[in-house]
């Protein structure tokens, strides 16, 4: 799957969920153009902080910090997708940093960053690969629109 298709799925599956793409002129910081995030934002009022993603798409490395994915090769990217522990555990164990190829493709791995907070990722996934991953961008909203409808006053 391009990076478009998995915007459109989650756009068109997800609702209030806003999908944004890093860019020149938006205020977003230039290390991100190209970047996009996923952000459950029903109302369209979160600032700053509270714009934490559930899901992103990443297009290059980050220089000192982000690089084991070698995504500066071309039309590569890296779907990011955070899930809760008991599911990151059941996939990984508690192998968080062990050896695993960052740089392959269509794979699902412990993010090479922040697999430590439970997040996953895949190389330019397939398909077939996007397909597996369905029940954990189901369980990424979840875990945020929960935890967004909680933090409501009067809900």
């Amino acid at each position: 799957m391009d990076q478009d298709a998995i915007r459109k799925h989650i756009a068109d599956t997800y609702p209030g969920v806003d999908v944004d793409v890093a860019a020149q002129g938006d205020g977003s910081p230039e290390v991100a153009w190209g970047d996009t995030f996923f952000i459950y934002d029903p109302d369209r009022n979160l600032e700053g902080s509270r714009r934490f993603p559930f899901a992103t798409i990443v297009t290059k490395d980050y220089e000192n910090w982000d690089s084991a994915s070698d995504l500066n090769r071309p039309d590569v990217f890296r779907l990011n997708i955070g899930v809760s522990k008991k599911t990151y555990l059941s996939l990984f164990g508690k192998d968080v940093e062990g050896s695993h190829d960052f740089t392959a493709l269509d794979r699902l791995l412990p993010h090479p960053v922040y697999g430590k907070n439970h997040w996953v990722c895949v190389l330019n996934p397939s398909a077939s690969t996007f397909a597996s991953l369905r029940p954990l961008l189901d369980e990424a909203y979840a875990i945020v629109a929960g935890r967004r409808t909680r933090k409501r006053p009067g809900s």
